[in-house]
């Protein structure tokens, strides 16, 4: 499991006192720096590899500013080219989002997936999702 830290910021509180819904997307794909590293090692946007496919997002509970949150990522399956992430955040312990992406490992000047390479996979698979 990847742990990433995140401090509310006043400019994500909405009107009703809690962190807005289009905030939380943000902080999940946070929580992905170190799976992006993976695939990008020089983070260069001219040799990305990571291109979003699909992203689910349930909202348990309400978020808070003046709290800090902990987002948790895990590896949910590996495909051939693809890989879908589970994810979580957290607030004093209770969980608060939940939800899913897939990504493909892209290729952006051949224009087409690859396969995930090995070296790559064994280090996702140590990350993979265990069900509570």
């Amino acid at each position: 499991m990847y742990h990433t830290i995140i401090e509310p910021r006043v400019s994500e509180t909405d009107g009703v006192g809690h962190i807005n819904n289009t905030t939380i997307p943000v902080w999940l794909e946070a929580g992905r720096n170190q799976i992006f590293k993976l695939f990008t090692p020089d983070d260069s946007f001219e040799n990305w590899r990571m291109i979003i496919l699909n992203m689910n997002v349930d909202y348990v509970s309400q978020i808070y500013f003046g709290r800090k949150v902990e987002v948790y990522t895990w590896i949910k399956r590996i495909g051939n080219s693809s890989l879908e992430l589970y994810e979580e955040i957290h607030q004093d312990q209770k969980l608060c989002v939940k939800g899913t992406v897939t990504y493909v490992n892209y290729n952006t000047k051949q224009k087409q997936s690859e396969r995930i390479p090995d070296e790559i996979r064994l280090e996702l698979e140590r990350h993979l999702y265990q069900s509570h």
